[in-house]
């Protein structure tokens, strides 16, 4: 049966197009399109159960993006030669389209909900990744699905000065700005990206050059939708107890208004004191009652909420008592740990990061193996988040989709200061375990990594801090108030979520998540106004530690020197199979590692032990140091012939001495003249020019007898 396929195509300004077909792949799917630029092809499909999931807490969406090795014509390495579990760079796109997606699906939805993403083809000039949530969005359109309104997703770059959406790679890595940017036809929904420490009105200008294309691609997807006919499928929110919810209002929202307004600011404490509530009416129902209690549950937490949020919007008070723009209190420690190449202890109130920098070499770079790309990685961090830092019992698996994310957030915040490959020869890894939370620890880990790095003597450009900011609005009362440095609470009870990092020049990182429509720009303008005056705030305190790099590696931190030689010499070095150079780490305990770079040999040197350093630097010099006709050499002989001796007089050179050129006197034949392993001294006499060859002479060091002596 030949398929009834519909297509859309969206138009850019630079003359390129993007095209979504539906009707052609994955039919059973409840929703499923093919989204096209350039050759890069994503299939996204998406299904969703007719019926919800009972007791659900949250609304249980998975998205799974995954890039084919057979889009770009690779085989995947390793034993199994297939597709495994999703890569970091896979998982941070399934979390991009996630987390711009989940929230424009209607409240109360809690039907099991799966989207996947693939790529099927390949275009080395279109970077996949932008376009997966527009995928996402136009199979949920084409759907019966309930989703009331469409989004998609765009990166836009800076590169000479011009803002470039959905670029290449080669733009990307050009450019200073590099955001990823989700948004419906009116708002803005997500955040994500990095910056060579650009302004806060850049940033402005770069979402607002990122929202006209949005909308053109929202467009396209309702006329899809509207081609294809889709009829949504009816949802009707669960019954609300409006009887129930008033009577425990009128009785409970004075009483937590008045413990929201103590200011306590130990969340065991003020969460306990919210409890009593809850527990003091549900002890108070009789056996034989028929109320629902994951409805009580549930309508405390919204009575907390609203109270917690008119506190700040009435009072511009804070549950923990601050002012809205109040960091809380810093302690800052470096050098923690004395076997640790660089360390440090970050707490601000109750979130804490101890984190540590180790240095290794290119042996210990990160191999990246992915559909398209391939390459090493030398600069890692690592987040983990075990569930005693929030006082909570939890097996410790593998890291979870949130350590990743933010571990990225806060890898690309630091990377814009950590010194270029070409004067780092180090492999760095910085992790960060948070011991405590109540509040952004991707921010403290970026504080704590900053402080980590100067405290192991890393050069960085200028130190990084980080701060995570709120936004509590009411549309009809117009009211807002923008919370600096936000407690848990005040993410769950908030309506925007903004990370922003930089140096004291500008903003390297950002991550800012909006739940509440028709955020103007005004208010976002202020927010990274407020967000700014934090980050010095965090940097100032953080200085009174620590404000620029040690001068000198810690003791048990690996040295290194780079010494560059003839490319031609590289063989001679690295000797036949490797004997040399592994001879030479053994014997001096130390590291080295050759390249070929623009037709020259870089050979870096590691070791924790100067005396090891000098003698591997020394061995080397000898290895690559040309011979010169008429210098004296120390010589041992490595094999006698019957018409003279071979003998290394540099390491791995050998020449040799004929018989003639041992003595004056006439040597009839090598037996007994002299033995393998002898030491003597020798001088080059010549150099072949065409076979490169040594020749060596003894005698023209010994005094030249009168002819009668000779004869």
């Amino acid at each position: 049966m030949q398929p009834q396929v519909v297509t859309k195509t969206i138009q850019l300004s630079d003359g390129r197009s993007i095209t979504i077909e539906t009707g052609k792949l994955a039919r059973q799917a409840d929703g499923a399109v093919v989204v096209r630029m350039g050759d890069t092809m994503l299939l996204a499909t998406v299904v969703s159960a007719a019926e919800a999931r009972e007791d659900a807490g949250f609304f249980p969406l998975s998205v799974d993006y995954q890039e084919k090795f057979a889009s770009a014509g690779k085989i995947p390495g390793g034993f199994l030669k297939r597709e495994g579990r999703l890569s970091e760079h896979e998982i941070l796109t399934s979390r991009l389209v996630d987390r711009a997606i989940r929230p424009m699906f209607p409240d109360e939805y809690m039907a099991d909900t799966q989207v996947n993403i693939m790529l099927i083809s390949a275009d080395a000039q279109v970077m996949p990744d932008a376009l997966a949530a527009l995928a996402a969005s136009s199979a949920i359109a084409v759907s019966d699905i309930p989703f009331p309104e469409s989004i998609s997703e765009v990166r836009v770059v800076r590169s000479g000065g011009e803002y470039i959406v959905n670029p290449n790679e080669e733009q990307t890595n050009a450019a200073d700005i590099n955001l990823i940017i989700a948004g419906s036809l009116d708002n803005i929904i997500m955040v994500e990206g990095e910056a060579k420490e650009m302004s806060e009105s850049d940033m402005l200008e770069a979402i607002q050059a990122a929202h006209e294309v949005i909308k053109l691609q929202c467009k396209a997807q309702q006329e899809l939708a509207e081609e294809v006919g889709v009829v949504k499928r009816e949802f009707t929110p669960p019954e609300r107890n409006e009887e129930l919810y008033q009577q425990l209002y009128d009785q409970y929202y004075d009483k937590m208004y008045a413990v929201a307004s103590q200011g306590i600011d130990n969340k065991d404490e003020r969460k306990n004191q919210f409890k009593v509530f809850k527990n003091e009416y549900i002890d108070s129902l009789p056996e034989d009652h028929e109320i629902e209690l994951a409805q009580v549950h549930k309508y405390f937490s919204s009575i907390q909420k609203k109270a917690s949020r008119d506190l700040v919007l009435n009072d511009r008070k804070r549950l923990d008592g601050r002012q809205l723009d109040e960091v809380r209190s810093i302690y800052t420690e470096v050098n923690y740990l004395p076997t640790a190449h660089g360390s440090a202890v970050f707490t601000r109130g109750e979130t804490q990061s101890l984190t540590t920098v180790t240095l290794g070499t290119k042996l210990d770079e990160q191999m990246i193996d992915r559909a398209m790309v391939k390459g090493t990685n030398k600069f890692l961090l690592h987040y983990n988040f075990p569930a005693f830092s929030t006082g909570e019992i939890r097996p410790n698996r593998g890291p979870g989709r949130r350590e990743i994310g933010h571990g990225n957030l806060a890898h690309r915040a630091l990377k814009e200061c950590i010194p270029a490959d070409e004067d780092n020869p180090y492999t760095i890894r910085v992790v960060s375990d948070i011991l405590e939370s109540n509040g952004s620890s991707s921010m403290a880990t970026v504080c704590a990594g900053s402080m980590a790095l100067m405290d192991a003597g890393i050069p960085i450009k200028r130190p990084v801090s980080g701060i995570a900011m709120g936004l509590i609005s009411d549309p009809e009362t117009k009211k807002y108030a923008i919370l600096s440095d936000i407690l848990g609470d005040e993410d769950h009870l908030g309506d925007m979520d903004f990370k922003v990092t930089g140096t004291e020049n500008g903003i390297t990182a950002c991550q800012m998540d909006i739940k509440v429509d028709g955020l103007p720009y005004e208010v976002l303008k202020e927010a990274l106004s407020q967000a700014n005056a934090g980050r010095m705030h965090i940097l100032q305190e953080m200085a009174k530690t620590i404000s620029k790099s040690n001068d000198d590696l810690k003791p048990n931190a690996p040295r290194s020197e780079t010494v560059k030689i003839a490319s031609d010499m590289i063989g001679a070095l690295i000797g036949p199979g490797g004997k040399v150079v592994q001879e030479i780490q053994k014997e001096t305990d130390t590291t080295i590692v050759i390249e070929e770079k623009d037709n020259q040999g870089i050979v870096n040197v590691f070791a924790t032990d100067q005396e090891a350093m000098d003698k591997a630097l020394g061995r080397i010099k000898a290895i690559v140091a040309m011979p010169t006709v008429g210098e004296v050499y120390d010589g041992i002989v490595k094999s006698i012939m019957p018409f003279g001796a071979f003998v290394e007089f540099m390491p791995g050179k050998d020449g040799l001495l004929h018989i003639s050129e041992i003595r004056w006197e006439r040597v009839e034949k090598m037996d007994g003249v002299m033995e393998v392993g002898e030491e003597l001294k020798v001088k080059l006499t010549e150099i072949d020019r065409k076979t490169g060859k040594y020749r060596l002479s003894r005698k023209a060091l010994l005094p030249k007898p009168d002819r009668a002596n000779r004869d």
